[in-house]
């Protein structure tokens, strides 16, 4: 059996698509000048913003909002970022060798293919943020770092749900040989797990099979195992294949509202 369900669906590029007249085209010579005319300790906002084909290697960005802002080809290796707020920002083509992102907030921040090598991402907060391809060599973190270490046990057996076709609510044993990755969301993947319950959302009803969502040919039958042949190992790759499975009953129902 094989199933390959969806993680969490980055929208940074409809987002770009639909709204990027309405982001500000900011030059390297404007943004020397706001950055040289800002109050100690103000937070610049400069949030839905447009930087490109820029060399800021090595400037102080520290503590800047660039919420929903494209940042394109832009050489940000060795710049202080800490504190920044780049949620759902878009990085495409950017190099962040050495930066410090500590205490950055990266909510749904598209970092695919970045090269991150050394990048010092202690105490940031990198939920839903787009990791595919993104070079991760040496990454410094800490246990502050939200978001970024695996989710679920790392070794030894271990509970997870899951809902299926008709909202009937799966009970997983997953193994403790059994492989499992996390990226930067709740949702666990695994390779394989035994069926343990099958209940409706109130659990008043109980059922021998529930089909998957996302393949109806995947079946989860109670007191049997399940298998995903087309298991990948690569914990920042979405909608990779594998069991996808939550920690709790709660978080698996608020996945499918």
């Amino acid at each position: 059996m094989n199933e390959a369900e969806g993680g969490f669906m980055y929208l940074a590029s409809q987002r770009r698509t639909e709204g990027e007249n309405m982001l500000r085209k900011i030059t390297e010579g404007e943004l020397l000048n706001i950055i040289k005319d800002r109050r100690p300790g103000e937070q610049l906002d400069l949030h839905e913003s447009l930087l490109e084909d820029m060399d800021l290697s090595g400037w102080d960005l520290h503590n800047i909002n660039f919420n929903k802002s494209d940042i394109r080809n832009v050489n940000l290796d060795k710049a202080n970022m800490a504190y920044l707020k780049a949620d759902n920002a878009f990085f495409g083509g950017s190099s962040l060798r050495g930066t410090d992102l500590s205490g950055a907030y990266l909510h749904s921040a598209d970092l695919r293919g970045c090269d991150m090598t050394g990048a010092d991402i202690r105490g940031a907060d990198m939920f839903a943020s787009a990791l595919e391809h993104t070079v991760l060599t040496d990454v410094k973190t800490d246990d502050k770092t939200k978001y970024f270490h695996l989710y679920c046990p790392e070794k030894g057996p271990f509970i997870g749900w899951k809902v299926c076709f008709g909202r009937r609510i799966v009970q997983l044993l997953v193994p403790e040989d059994a492989r499992r990755i996390s990226g930067t969301t709740n949702e666990v993947k695994c390779d394989k797990a035994k069926v343990l319950t099958i209940k409706s959302v109130d659990y008043r009803e109980s059922y021998k099979e529930a089909h998957s969502y996302v393949d109806e040919n995947f079946v989860y039958r109670a007191g049997e195992m399940v298998y995903a042949e087309n298991f990948n190992p690569d914990r920042f790759l979405d909608s990779a294949g594998g069991i996808h499975i939550w920690l709790t009953r709660e978080e698996a129902i608020a996945y499918l509202g």
